[in-house]
């Protein structure tokens, strides 16, 4: 019985579209704007990118206020992660530390969400986290109830040498076509591109 209410919960919570690719220089993400209660349009300006460090950045799919601790939960760990090593962390092992927080809360109090984790640390990394703390490392992929149809649009249009330009209107592509058959996509979409040394942001509206 408590497999079932959570699995529908993880369904009911994962009603969105993300995405997720890296370049030979960038990784990129892209998300909708639109939050749902169930069948309810809740907030028409969800962030669903969050700014993790100045070379990282990760997407939110599931319960908002899971999304939100974990943020803030990473966040400190790589503060603290830097403290004691003096190292910068890596976007590898970023995914790790999230992953297993995850996993560490998965069996009795899980966190409903489905994370994607981009950055630039020797290169652009791309992780996908599910709410059982399985970590996965990918070229590209998308989250959330339009996943089938943004991934649809983003294996037709993907190349590694894709220009900056051309990655970021590809996925801004990707979730606009998710917003067509996906009553909970919408309402604008937020891009990042995460390089070396670089963070860039737009914002497209429907």
């Amino acid at each position: 019985m408590r497999e079932a209410i959570l699995e529908r919960r993880a369904v009911i919570a994962s009603r969105t579209t993300t995405v997720g690719m890296v370049l030979r220089d960038y990784v990129v993400l892209a998300a909708d704007r639109r939050a749902t209660a169930g069948y309810y349009v809740a907030h028409k300006k969800t962030r669903k990118i969050v700014k993790i460090t100045e070379y990282m950045a990760m997407t939110t799919s599931g319960l908002v206020a899971d999304a939100q601790a974990l943020a803030d939960i990473l966040r400190e760990e790589l503060r603290y992660y830097e403290l004691t090593t003096g190292k910068r962390p890596s976007v590898t092992a970023a995914a790790n530390i999230l992953a297993a927080i995850i996993y560490s809360s998965a069996r009795f109090y899980p966190y409903i969400v489905q994370l994607l984790l981009g950055g630039y640390d020797t290169a652009p990394r791309l992780y996908m986290i599910d709410w059982f703390g399985t970590v996965t490392s990918e070229k590209y992929t998308a989250t959330g109830s339009g996943s089938p149809i943004a991934l649809g649009v983003i294996e037709e249009g993907y190349r590694e040498d894709l220009s900056l330009d051309e990655a970021m209107e590809l996925a801004a592509r990707a979730v606009r076509a998710a917003m067509e058959r996906d009553t909970a996509t919408g309402n604008g979409i937020d891009v990042v591109a995460i390089g070396r040394d670089k963070y860039i942001t737009r914002s497209y509206s429907v």
